[in-house]
């Protein structure tokens, strides 16, 4: 497994519960893993029940076989501090800029800069050692920007590495994009088994190849489960509506006269049963489209008790039955 986990998506199709559940998934049997917020939306803090991240990595969750998660909410004026310190030596001076809000300023008005500094310390905690030489993580994992803008995203250090193109800025937009456009770096597409998602995700994948960024797996998600197999979805068309009254009526819903609750519930039945094929048709021909895109697919089920901790650990324990830790 690549070591620097993209995780990305349409809005609303659950790509922070993914790149949770991922996370959980890669820490197991003794792994150390970071989980990277880069939205400042502290998702990451609500899926793993705990209190507002701040801008510092922080223990949130152990996973099974004794492997702890940790988690990084990345906020962009003091990665711009870090990096004014780390780059030029601009502590004291860079704390005087933000005051007067010139650090505001760059990262909401200068191009690129914003994404350059989350792209930045997400590979910084790649590529960080110890002094024994190990990595501080065995993985990390980012919770990214929606599948619209990924590609961008990314891509950003090699825009600003051809602009700058001599010092630092330069040595650090190379660096970076030496990290995610290699082996180390898997970007992948979390979808919902619907028209919008799924068209969102082809683009998406075709755009990340365009770029020569490493895409790595699609993950179906909230995936209903399949309730009439093939022989009861051709029923739905033919049985006759006195037959299922019957059915209904030898089960104990109703009596057998006519007019009776076994004949009322017939209507109701088959419409949902219709709404069922028709969704059922539906998700059989995205399920298609994203076969057609040539990469692993993955299929997490849409919890009925709705997402909490526990949930978040069964969605982990799933991805690494299905290979995706």
């Amino acid at each position: 497994m690549s070591r620097l986990q993209v995780v990305s998506g349409k809005g609303g199709t659950g790509k922070t519960t993914v790149a949770a559940a991922l996370a959980l998934a890669l820490a197991t049997e003794g792994k150390r893993t970071l989980v990277v917020e880069v939205e400042g939306r502290q998702g990451i803090a609500q899926l793993f029940e705990t209190e507002t991240l701040p801008y510092e990595e922080r223990k949130i969750a152990v996973a099974p076989g004794g492997g702890e998660v940790y988690a990084l909410a990345i906020d962009v004026e003091l990665a711009l501090l870090d990096y004014l310190q780390m780059f030029y030596k601009l502590g004291g001076a860079g704390r005087a800029l933000k005051k007067l809000g010139a650090i505001d300023f760059a990262t909401t008005i200068a191009p690129g800069v914003r994404d350059v500094l989350l792209t930045g310390k997400a590979c910084e905690a790649v590529r960080r050692k110890e002094k024994s030489g190990r990595f501080t993580y065995d993985y990390v994992v980012m919770d990214a920007p929606p599948t619209g803008r990924i590609t961008r995203f990314l891509n950003v250090n090699d825009e600003v590495a051809g602009l700058a193109k001599i010092g630092p800025i330069h040595n650090q937009a190379q660096a970076v994009m030496r990290v995610l456009k290699s082996p180390e770096t898997a970007v992948h597409l979390v979808t919902l088994l619907e028209e919008m998602p799924v068209q969102e995700t082809a683009d998406g994948i075709a755009e990340l190849r365009a770029a020569k960024l490493p895409v790595g797996r699609i993950v179906m998600n909230m995936v209903r489960p399949a309730l009439l197999d093939e022989t009861d979805l051709a029923l739905v068309e033919t049985a006759p509506r006195t037959a299922i009254a019957k059915s209904l009526s030898s089960a104990g819903l109703g009596g057998a006269r006519r007019g009776g609750l076994a004949e009322r519930l017939v209507g109701p039945l088959l419409e949902q049963a219709e709404e069922y094929t028709e969704r059922h048709a539906l998700e059989t021909e995205q399920r298609s489209v994203l076969a057609e895109q040539g990469l692993p697919l993955h299929e997490l089920p849409l919890l009925a008790e709705g997402m909490d901790l526990a949930g978040l650990y069964e969605l982990a324990a799933l991805l690494r039955k299905q290979g995706m830790s």
